[in-house]
Order: structure tokens, then C-alpha cells, then sequence
């Protein structure tokens, strides 16, 4: 049985995919290079198609005007002493105008069926000289050899067969006339390529159409594919300046020095004029960043120090009073931690525009970080562990994975118990990098869960106090910006950070980052 509201979920997710695939330019350029490679098979099927009923009407058409041809000759043949008449080579000339080759040959009555053929005429006109070397090509080609076998059938016999080196086709036609004199047989010969401007006997490809529209079919491929290779270099050339820009910080690298594309220029300018606004932004949040702590921590100094003799004044028996400078002290602790965390986001907010990025030892990092926490750790009584892979590198800029590991071991070490253990755990995989933290801490509510990376949200236990009631000395001030500080700089990077509450108790901060490079 289907959950309620699952078959509309799976039908949005099903629209998305369609959406992204229906907006994605690979797909549309898949679709288009198939259209491309299989428009040429369809057409040349439906051509070729064409082509072969042309074909057969017009070898119908040829073997028709031979018949024509041989009908118009009867009355003259049926004349007596047709054999000798000298103007049969001039009547043949009559119909040779389209270039058909036409042979009469004669096979007298009183000399019966076995007895030979004689050729009595021609056109073209063939001299005794050119006379032996035609008699030798029909009878090559088994023309002579039907000549007595369309006589006794009383049927034409037809022929089919290419001149040397495969040029031309020949279709040639040997059609009986039974006239007194004996059996006149007329044998005629067309040139299959020439005859109405057709490629009869040939295969479709090697006509001149198709041949034309092959080359202009290549030559439109050809285009199309520099087209599309000069946007992808542009396109290449444009990210390469882009990556610099990320990798390098303010380098000399621009888009219109590396624009190949003419059309691209505006575009080209357009990411110039916004990268260097992202510098002048860059200097603005640092220069504010600076600016702003030093107009705060300036005030904040003067009370601190004004709250001097006033607590000297103060006698510890006043109770209400003590406990009033002890929470104007706190405030002023909070404020200039505050001020100070401000004033490092802007700084690394500016770097991550400005400042150059380079490959980082993760795992040097963590080692000199838990190095760093190993006191800390041991006044709450919190055991360290790690496993690290070796040699994790990253793209960043200087100090912020200090920045990130720093404060997830902070808030570990403040959320774990007495006798708590912490886990550090570094792993790679393909292209990215994962880092957890896991701590014994009480972890935190599952409503809650989700707001542990917003700004100034501290879901730390409260501190302890000593003896006279003042707040602990022995743990920093906490602003409830430090996830949410992680959380940026991870994000600025191209990664993930996620929370989630461990099965046997305890917190598990998980970080995934790309290794070595976005």
C-alpha cells in the first residue's frame, strides 16, 4: 500500500529530472548529433528509393524505343534486296541522336538456322578496320552467341555489362525482325550513364547528386564541428581564467586576454568588470571588518578599564553588586569575543575572494591542531583519538582549515562529559575528502539539531562556577558563531558539514570537502 503523499512526491521528482534533462545543452547537443548522423541514412534510403522506380521506368523506356526502332525498320527490311541496300547505315543514323548504338546484322533464309550471321550495317558507321574489334567485344560479352536463339524464340534478349575500368554500363538489346530475306536481328546498345542524364547500372552513391550532397553534407559537418569546437575552447579558456581567479586570488589572468571568440568579447568584459568588483568588494568587507573592530574594541577597552576601580570600590560583601560587575565583565568578555570573531569572518571572507589558494596537508593541520588542544582536553579529562589518512590535500586559503578543525574540536571538547572520549577521523575517496568528529557529549535534541550551524547559536552546557559563585576562568568565552562559521568557510570551499546525534550518545560533526581542488 502506497504512503500518502508518495505518488505526488515521486511525481515532482520525476517533472524535476524531465526539467533538467529538457534544460541541459549535452542532451540537446546528444539529440542533435543523432538527428545529424541518421538524417543522411534516412534520406538516402527514401532517394535511393526514388531512384530505383527511375531507374526501372527508364530501362522500360529503352527497351521500349529499341522495340520502336525495330518496328520502324520491318518495312525496309521486308523489302527484296534489303541485304544490299546502302542506305541502311544512313536510315540507323536517324535514331542514334541521344548516343544509341545501333548493329544490324542478317541471317539469310537460304542458308538455314545453323549458318551465321553477316553484318550488313551500322551507326555510328564502323570501317573494316573497327569491324573485327566490335565483332570480338559481342561476342565477348555472349551478344553474338544469342543472336540465333532470338531468331528461333522470336523474343529480344536484353544485356547488361560495364566497359573496361567499370566507367559505364552498357544495356544493350538484341530484337529479332523475321522478314522474307531471313532473320534480321538489331542489336542496341545505350549507355546506361548517359541516357537521359540517369545512372542506370550504377549504385546510387556514386551518382553525381548524391556525391554533391555528400561533400556538402561534409563540409556542413566540418563547420558545424569547428563551431563547436572553438565555443568549447573559448569555453575552456574561460573557465581556465576562472579557476586561476579562484586558485590565485588577484592575478593577471582575465577573460577578454583569453577570449578566442569575437562574439564572446561583451561576455568576456562582463566577467572582467564582475571580478573586479568581487576585488573591491573583497577590500570593502576587509577594510569594514578592521574599521568596525577598532571603533568597538576602542569603547569596550575604556569600560574595562573604568570597571577597575570601580570593583576595587566595590566591598565582597556586597553580594548584589559583585555579582553586577561579574556580568559586566562577562559582557565585555562576550562583546570582544564577538567583535573579534566578526572582524576574523570578514578577514577570511575577503581571503576567500583575494587571497591565493594552495595546496594544504589536511593531516598536518588536524595533528598540529589536536597538538594544540592536548591541554585543553586534559583539564576537562577528554581523551583525543585519531585516524588519519596520510597526506590529504586540499585547495584553501592560508589558516581557514585551521579555522574550520579549531572550532568543531572546540565545540567537542565543550560539549564532552568527564572522562569523555573524541574521535578524529580523516578518509578520502574518489575526489573528496570526509573528516568526523565524534564526541561523548550529551549531543543534542533532534528538534534543535538543524540550528547548531546558525549564527549565534550556543547549545554549550553552562559553565561551572568556583567557590565564591564567580563563572569559571578556565574555558574561553563561547559567541555561538563558531558552526556557523564552519559552516560557511566548508561551504566557500565547495563542501558539506551535517550533524546528527550518534546511536550510543554523543555528537558527530561530518565534513566533506573535494581533495584538492572545487
Amino acid at each position: 500500500m502506497a504512503i500518502a503523499g508518495e505518488t505526488p512526491r515521486r511525481l515532482r521528482d520525476v517533472r524535476r529530472i524531465l526539467g533538467r534533462l529538457s534544460a541541459s545543452l549535452t542532451v540537446k547537443l546528444v539529440i542533435l548529433v543523432g538527428i545529424f548522423a541518421a538524417l543522411p541514412f534516412v534520406l538516402y534510403g527514401q532517394f535511393e528509393k526514388a531512384d530505383r522506380q527511375t531507374r526501372e521506368l527508364l530501362t522500360g523506356s529503352i527497351r521500349h524505343r529499341s522495340w520502336l526502332i525495330a518496328q520502324a525498320l520491318t518495312p525496309v527490311l521486308e523489302k527484296p534486296g534489303s541485304m544490299f541496300n546502302p542506305g541502311l547505315n544512313d536510315i540507323l543514323e536517324r535514331y542514334t541522336q541521344d548516343g544509341t548504338v545501333l548493329r544490324l546484322m542478317l541471317r539469310p533464309k537460304t542458308m538455314g538456322r545453323s549458318a551465321g550471321f553477316y553484318f550488313v550495317a551500322s551507326a555510328p558507321f564502323l570501317s573494316a578496320q573497327q569491324l573485327g574489334p566490335e565483332l570480338d567485344s559481342l561476342n565477348q560479352h555472349g551478344i553474338l552467341k544469342s543472336l540465333s536463339d532470338s531468331c528461333s524464340w522470336g523474343a529480344p534478349v536484353e544485356f547488361r555489362y560495364e566497359l573496361p575500368g567499370g566507367s559505364h554500363e552498357l544495356l544493350t538489346s538484341v530484337i529479332p525482325i523475321d522478314s522474307p530475306s531471313g532473320c534480321w536481328v538489331l542489336i542496341s546498345t545505350h549507355n546506361g550513364s548517359e541516357f537521359l542524364s540517369t545512372a542506370i547500372g550504377r549504385p546510387y552513391w556514386q551518382t553525381e547528386g548524391v556525391r554533391i550532397a555528400a561533400i556538402v553534407y561534409l563540409v556542413f559537418a566540418m563547420v558545424a564541428i569547428l563551431v563547436a569546437m572553438s565555443m568549447r575552447r573559448a569555453l575552456r579558456h574561460f573557465r581556465g581564467v576562472a579557476r586561476d581567479i579562484l586558485r590565485g586570488g588577484v592575478t593577471g589572468a582575465t577573460f577578454t586576454s583569453r577570449n578566442i571568440v569575437p562574439e564572446l568579447s561583451s561576455v568576456a568584459s562582463d566577467f572582467d568588470q564582475l571580478v573586479n568588483d568581487l576585488w573591491r568588494t573583497a577590500a570593502d568587507i576587509r577594510e569594514t571588518a578592521e574599521d568596525n573592530a577598532h571603533a568597538v574594541k576602542t569603547p569596550l577597552a575604556t569600560i574595562r578599564s573604568a570597571l577597575e576601580p570601580v570593583k576595587r570600590a566595590v566591598p565582597a560583601s556586597d553580594h548584589r553588586a559583585t555579582r553586577s560587575i561579574q556580568l559586566i565583565e562577562s559582557s565585555l568578555t562576550r562583546l570582544t569575543a564577538l567583535v573579534s570573531a566578526a572582524q576574523r569572518l570578514g578577514n577570511d571572507t575577503a581571503d576567500f575572494i583575494q587571497a591565493p589558494k594552495i595546496s594544504t596537508n589536511f593531516t598536518l593541520v588536524i595533528m598540529d591542531l589536536l597538538q594544540n588542544c592536548r591541554d585543553l582536553a586534559a583539564r576537562r579529562n577528554v581523551n583525543m583519538v585519531h585516524r588519519l589518512a596520510i597526506d590529504v590535500c586540499i585547495l584553501a586559503p592560508d589558516g581557514i582549515l585551521d579555522v574550520i578543525v579549531e572550532n568543531i574540536l572546540d565545540n567537542a571538547i565543550s560539549f564532552s562529559s568527564d572522562g569523555g572520549t573524541i574521535t578524529v577521523t580523516l578518509s578520502r575517496r574518489e575526489g573528496l575528502v570526509d573528516l568526523y568528529v565524534d564526541d561523548e557529549g550529551p549531543g543534542i535534541e533532534p528538534d534543535k539539531i538543524n540550528q547548531v550551524f546558525e549564527r549565534y547559536v550556543s547549545l554549550r552546557p553552562m559553565k561551572t562556577k568556583n567557590d565564591r559563585g564567580d563563572l569559571a576562568i578556565d574555558e574561553p568565552p563561547h559567541t555561538g558563531l563558531g558552526l556557523w562559521i564552519v559552516r560557511c568557510h566548508v561551504e566557500a570551499l565547495g563542501g558539506t558539514v551535517q550533524a546528527t546525534n550518534r546511536p550510543n550518545g554523543g555528537l558527530r560533526i561530518h565534513i566533506t570537502l573535494p581533495a584538492n581542488g572545487f
